[in-house]
């Protein structure tokens, strides 16, 4: 049995990762036809079904910050996980828009939090590849590629280091343990607030962008 997850409903190979357990329950009721709670233990809301196209597919919420996201993914990998897709939020550059999607080509280790699972602060870790370009190619002209940095606090109160377009908490430590265990990872992040501003994406403009990037990870897992 995982350390922290209590599945209640079979697990799919392939599945939607996002920090929001609200999120998961909108991504279970936008993607699957008759999803299942597959997991309610520690308010990690996850949700197992299958897609329109009859693809098995989870959608599992994995809590804030890389610690928490790589806890989930062990236990995801046990459970026989082996594609996952991150739909998350992030704090964008001046020259990125609310609502904007980021297709992650590498993240920053810039937070502590990536240096348990070996990478120094300020090395890149890279997602998969084939799997990015196959979730760049699905959003089309929604999405474009991008450098981040991965933090311990709130994203929009950190400067970016050189290069980096936008600051999360999660996209680094979570693609180093994706590579550990042998899991192919991508990462689209929707920018919520811009970096040292007062600008934050509401509710209401948010949603459609989690449905956009969710219909993409979907996509790109039933392949």
């Amino acid at each position: 049995m995982p350390a922290h997850l209590r599945p209640t409903a079979p697990i799919a190979a392939d599945a939607v990762l996002v920090g929001d357990p609200g999120r998961a329950l909108l991504l279970a009721q936008e993607l699957l036809e008759q999803p299942k709670m597959s997991n309610h233990a520690r308010g990690l809301w996850g949700y197992s079904g299958q897609t329109p196209a009859g693809d098995a597919l989870t959608i599992q919420a994995t809590g804030i910050g890389g610690p928490s996201a790589t806890l989930v993914l062990g236990d995801l990998a046990e459970l026989g996980v082996r594609r996952v897709v991150r739909v998350g939020t992030c704090a964008g550059s001046a020259t990125c828009r609310p609502g904007e999607l980021l297709v992650v080509s590498e993240a920053v280790a810039a937070g502590g939090s990536a240096t348990s699972l070996g990478v120094e602060i300020g090395e890149l870790v890279r997602p998969n590849a084939r799997l990015s370009e196959q979730v760049r190619r699905a959003l089309g002209g929604d999405g474009h590629s991008a450098v981040v940095a991965s933090v311990d606090s709130h994203p929009g109160a950190q400067s970016l280091p050189a290069g980096a377009l936008a600051a999360d908490m999660q996209t680094a430590p979570l693609l180093a343990r994706a590579n550990s265990l042998g899991i192919a990872a991508a990462v689209i992040l929707i920018v919520t607030e811009i970096n040292g501003g007062a600008t934050v994406l509401e509710k209401e403009a948010l949603e459609p962008a989690e449905k956009r990037a969710g219909e993409a990870a979907s996509i790109v897992l039933s392949a």
